[in-house]
């Protein structure tokens, strides 16, 4: 994981904090925007012309040799399992122990969602191995409604596969 004097230069768009975590969890920010908060954290980097994150020299190897183009975490299945493998084992709590999140309910269980949780789970991680939490819950985009279909998510996310 890079530490802070790695951190020199780069900046993110948004910092890590419960209320963005909640957004995530309740899904009224796109799945989009959820991968872009991971891929800046693995220092991907935005192709301004074709939109398409590559990675950076800042890039761990894991990720830069399994994916040349950053991974769709909520999407595909591989890309969530990946995310979930570099959690380590003392960190897989954080939402029950961080965010006091119970779960969702049976019911609300989709793949999306779980993937969106694992996404979670990882900036928790991220953000604490790092020493980047926000105690700034005013630095967060403005949330859209839930999708009217939760299976598939919002207008524009990628198909789920």
């Amino acid at each position: 994981m890079n530490k802070l004097e790695n951190f020199v230069g780069n900046q993110f768009t948004w910092p890590i904090c419960k209320e963005l975590l909640f957004l995530v969890l309740e899904d009224k920010v796109s799945d989009v925007f959820v991968c872009e908060l991971v891929w800046e954290r693995l220092f991907y980097k935005r192709e301004i012309t074709s939109n398409v994150w590559f990675p950076s020299a800042l890039t761990p190897t894991y990720w830069s040799e399994k994916f040349v183009e950053a991974p769709q975490f909520i999407s595909e299945r591989i890309a969530s399992v990946h995310l979930t493998r570099t959690i380590p084992k003392e960190h897989k709590q954080g939402l029950k122990n961080f965010l006091n999140f119970k779960g969702y309910k049976i019911n609300e269980l989709y793949p999306r969602r779980t993937r969106r949780a694992t996404a979670v789970n990882w900036l928790i991680y991220w953000a604490f191995e790092n020493d980047c939490f926000s105690n700034d819950n005013n630095v967060i985009p403005s949330p859209s409604s839930p999708p009217a279909n939760p299976v598939k998510g919002h207008f524009g996310d990628p198909e789920i596969k």
